[in-house]
């Protein structure tokens, strides 16, 4: 009998010193998956890149990114909108460059991914105007001047900047 209870309490034991590692891991990794990084409640401003009439050039419009991404392909440059990044949450500089976001307007609920190519100021986003207009769908970001939305890093979907590398 005194065998048995040893044998409960040392296996209590163990449960709890898992339990408390399991908590510990938590708490240091802040409950989030890196590769999921993501952020709410964020502001959105607008800048004109014009990439359609620049040609898709990011040296043309004198974007931060053009220094690393300048030389990729045509399809790569235009396969999604363009925005600055200077959110709260994610990677800065040239860690940032080419990096797809998936943001959604908070207000209307309408979603469109796109690709870093700059960096900002505000301490949220920078839209391309034509990005902007896609998501401002009932027109009140336009009148308030900027935007709330949600960002989430998410895989481009064309092999250069996956967010789990």
């Amino acid at each position: 009998m005194e065998v048995d209870r040893r044998k409960k309490m040392k296996m209590g034991s163990s449960n709890m010193r898992t339990g408390l590692v399991m908590l510990l891991l938590c708490c240091l990794t802040g409950g989030v998956s890196v590769s999921a990084q993501s952020a709410n409640n964020v502001y959105a401003s607008y800048h004109y890149y014009n990439p359609q009439q620049n040609g898709w050039d990011l040296n043309a419009v004198s974007a931060y990114c053009s220094t690393w991404d300048a030389n990729k392909p045509f399809s790569w440059r235009s396969k999604y909108g363009w925005t600055a990044f200077c959110g709260p949450v994610g990677p800065r500089g040239q860690a940032a460059c080419g990096k797809c976001l998936l943001v959604t307007n908070v207000r209307t609920g309408a979603r469109v991914t796109v690709r870093i190519v700059d960096q900002c100021g505000n301490g949220g986003l920078d839209l391309d105007w034509g990005v902007f207009q896609q998501i401002d769908t009932d027109g009140s970001g336009y009148n308030a001047g900027h935007l709330t939305v949600n960002y989430q890093f998410v895989n481009c979907g064309d092999g250069y900047y996956a967010t789990d590398e």
